[in-house]
This record gives structure tokens, C-alpha cells and sequence, in this order.
């Protein structure tokens, strides 16, 4: 049986089109044939107009990305497609202008196919797309759509945004991989922003080196080939975190039993707790993101206040109701915590932490508890979600990679590492 060019790796695809064996237009049409044939059960487009991602197909220019198609998440604007939000306020919204993100991929040849699901302003109220390893479970949030599609071969590359665990949960959930750069790696103009300390644009593939490839492409940045040898393996910390009640057993035995394979395969590893400060994040995290998030939401909150899914006014007005004394010692424990940070990393080149509490909880009305990554989104810290084995449901459950800020080139390469040692 022929191979299926939706099959591919990005980085593999890429490589045919430039070697002249695979074409844009070729890889387009197999990837609208995947969509034709399992978007009625995956519900992972918002919108798609399969004529206008074959031409444009046609028409991709050279470069990084070459002719990729490329999922958009729909918090970000696109020039060509609605951006709604997955909000009934703005349905029908046409922005003038891509984000920024969304900008440099199309220059960097990259072929926006249409607009991915988001949770309702990428919060916690869903949309209905679910995980294509089992419809009856949730795919995660908010990135929903980006990481449904590429775990189903819709796409190969994806954009996502993180202010909790949006990127990192659900790539966790579909058993692809997620990249959380740093803080500010990858432009926020255009995008639908709700909290300035947090949001973080990030991407979902299927291979850490196609993550690389596109953030690097749309950052203007040259983040390796994770795919080269490092040369020597990795010095690892295990960390649980202040927040190891949350896993779930599945998730707890994974991790004692990655402490030896990782080991085995030699490097060096050790227990590396946090400090008993940086529990407080549990609090300050919401908090900063809620009262954040209601004033970027001034428009909405004070003309369609009505609109709003019932759980997300809430949350709003309850970030609405935070004292400002208590929003800025939270945030002055974001910056202090983000300042230590590096001396929990000393002697260890990155630490390893859940990807999540478990694997996808069952239904489509809840997305998850991002109790494994709202901390390290708080820190500004890279992260990476690899694939590390199943739960008891026989659902994916993923591996986090977390590195120094500043250091996303060594991430990746190091999450690469990861990902070939687990298998």
C-alpha cells in the first residue's frame, strides 16, 4: 500500500519537497482527504475551506516550512479566515491582518489550512472536538483542535497557546508532542491576548524535531536539529513537584519506571524537589490569570457580559472581585520565584515532570486540571511533552521536559534525547 504523504513528519516532508518527491499540492490533498474522512468524528476545525488551502498550496513559497500545512488555533488572527474565539460575540469577526505568528509562517512558506477549536477565549469552557484515540474522552485544552488534528494526521504542524497547560495538556492527551517556548519566544501581536504575564504561544507536532523546525521558522530563530546527537546524555532532576498527590497512579508508576529507563540508557539522574515556596503557585497562578484575563476582556464583560459561557463569567467575576494587593504580591512572587529558578536546576541539565495527572478524562465538558504545568508557564520556563506510554484506559500519558529560560535549543535537543530513550 502506497504511504500516505499526512503520514509524514514535518521534517520529512519538508525534505521530499525540497528534493523535488513530494509536492505542496500532494501533501495538501492528503491531508484534506484525512479531514474529509474523520473531521465528522474528531470535530477538530473550526473552519476550513479546502479550495483555498489547495491554492494557496500551489502557490507556497520557499522556505523553512516549504509547503507545510498548518493548523491555526482560533485565538489567533488570520487575514483570510474568520477569527471567532469560540465565542458567540465575535462570530463572523474577519480581521484585516494575520497575527504575527501566523504572518512569518506563510512567509516562511507554510500553508494555513484553517482554523483549529479553542475552549471558549482559551479558557476552560469547551469546544466539541474530542481525542482521536477515543471520541468518548476529552482531547484536552484549549489547543484542542491544533492537538486533535495533528494526532490524527490532519496536519503536521500546529500553533497553540499556553496560559496554564493549553499547549502541554492536550499534546499530552493525543500522544503527540508540545512545545511551550520561553516566555515571548514566539510574538503575541494578533492574538487574542487574556493574561499578559502568561500567554505563551507555543506549537504541537509529532516529533520534537518539527517542533524545532516550525517555532524556529516563526520566531526568526535557529533552534537546532534535535534529531543530531547531543554528544553526551543528559543530566536529569525527577521532579514531582510540590503538587505529586494530583497523579494519578498510572502516572506515578510511569514516572518511577522512566527513572530507570532513562538511567539505563545513560544518563545520569536524581531526585530534584523544588523549594517549598514555589507551592504557593497553585494560587498565585489562577489568580493573576483570572484578574488578568476579565480586564483584556473589558469589551466583553461590560457589552455582552450575557454571552459568556456560564463557568468563564464566574471565573471573571471572581478575578473581577481579587484585591489589587493581593494580584501584586502574586505577581511579585512570579518574578522572584522566576529569578531562583535556575539554582533549582544546578548540576542538572533539565528536569522531568508529568506531562499531566493522568490520561484524558473521560467526556467533552471538562479538559483536564493543569496542575503539572500552570507552574512552569507562571516561571516562563521551555517545555516540551513527549510521548511516554498509556493508562489504564489505554490512552496516551506523556513526559514533560522542562529547561532553563533562554535555553529552548538545548530543550528540544534534550527532549529529543527523551523521547528516543523511552521508545
Amino acid at each position: 500500500m502506497p504511504e500516505d504523504p499526512a503520514h509524514l513528519s514535518a521534517t520529512e516532508a519538508a525534505r521530499r519537497i525540497a528534493s523535488g518527491q513530494l509536492s505542496p499540492v500532494a501533501l495538501m490533498e492528503a491531508c484534506l482527504d484525512r479531514i474529509a474522512k474523520q473531521d465528522k468524528v474528531v470535530r477538530a476545525m473550526a473552519y476550513l475551506d479546502p479550495k483555498a488551502a489547495r491554492e494557496a498550496a500551489k502557490a507556497a513559497k520557499p522556505g523553512r516550512l516549504c509547503g507545510l500545512p498548518i493548523g491555526v488555533k482560533d485565538v489567533l488572527d488570520t487575514f483570510d479566515f474568520p477569527t471567532e474565539y469560540n465565542s458567540p460575540i465575535w462570530r463572523g469577526h474577519r480581521p484585516k491582518a494575520d497575527c504575527a505568528a501566523v504572518a512569518w509562517a506563510r512567509d516562511e512558506g507554510g500553508v494555513v489550512m484553517g482554523k483549529t477549536v479553542t475552549t471558549e477565549f482559551a479558557t476552560r469552557h469547551p469546544g466539541p472536538t474530542t481525542n482521536p484515540h477515543n471520541q468518548q474522552h476529552t482531547p484536552g485544552g484549549s489547543s484542542s483542535g491544533s492537538a486533535a488534528g495533528v494526532a490524527d494526521f490532519f496536519f503536521p504542524l500546529a500553533f497553540g497557546t499556553q496560559t496554564a497547560g493549553s499547549v502541554i495538556r492536550p499534546a499530552a492527551f493525543c500522544g503527540v508532542v508540545g512545545y511551550k517556548p520561553s516566555f515571548g519566544l514566539i510574538s503575541r501581536i494578533g492574538m487574542k491576548l487574556m493574561s499578559d504575564s502568561l500567554d505563551t504561544v507555543g506549537v504541537i507536532a509529532r516529533t520534537v524535531a518539527d517542533c524545532a523546525l516550525f517555532a524556529g521558522a516563526v520566531s526568526g530563530r535557529d533552534l537546532g536539529d534535535p534529531d543530531q546527537p547531543p554528544g553526551r546524555a543528559p543530566r536529569i532532576g525527577i521532579c514531582r513537584t510540590p503538587f505529586w498527590e494530583s497523579a494519578d497512579p498510572a502516572t506515578q508508576a510511569l514516572l518511577e519506571r522512566l527513572t530507570g529507563v532513562l538511567a539505563r540508557a545513560g544518563a545520569s539522574v536524581q531526585a530534584r524537589e523544588l523549594p517549598h515556596s514555589y507551592a504557593a503557585l497553585r494560587e498565585a497562578q489562577p489568580l493573576v490569570m483570572n484578574a488578568e484575563s476579565v480586564r483584556a476582556l473589558g469589551w466583553e464583560m461590560t457589552h455582552h457580559r450575557e454571552k459568556l459561557s456560564e463557568v468563564l463569567r464566574e471565573r471573571m467575576e471572581w478575578g473581577l472581585a481579587q484585591p489589587p494587593a493581593a494580584i501584586d504580591a502574586a505577581r511579585d512572587l512570579f518574578r522572584t520565584l522566576q529569578a531562583q529558578f535556575p539554582s533549582a536546576m544546578d548540576d542538572v541539565d533539565i528536569l522531568l515532570t508529568p506531562s499531566a495527572p493522568g490520561e484524558a478524562p473521560k467526556g467533552l465538558a471538562w479538559t483536564g486540571e493543569p496542575t503539572f504545568n500552570a507552574l512552569w508557564t507562571a516561571l516562563h520556563v521551555p517545555c516540551v511533552t513527549v510521548p511516554a506510554g498509556q493508562g489504564p484506559a489505554g490512552l496516551p500519558l506523556g513526559i514533560q521536559i522542562i529547561g532553563r529560560h533562554g535555553e529552548d535549543r538545548q530543550t528540544l535537543a534534550w527532549a529529543q534525547w527523551v523521547a528516543g530513550a523511552v521508545g
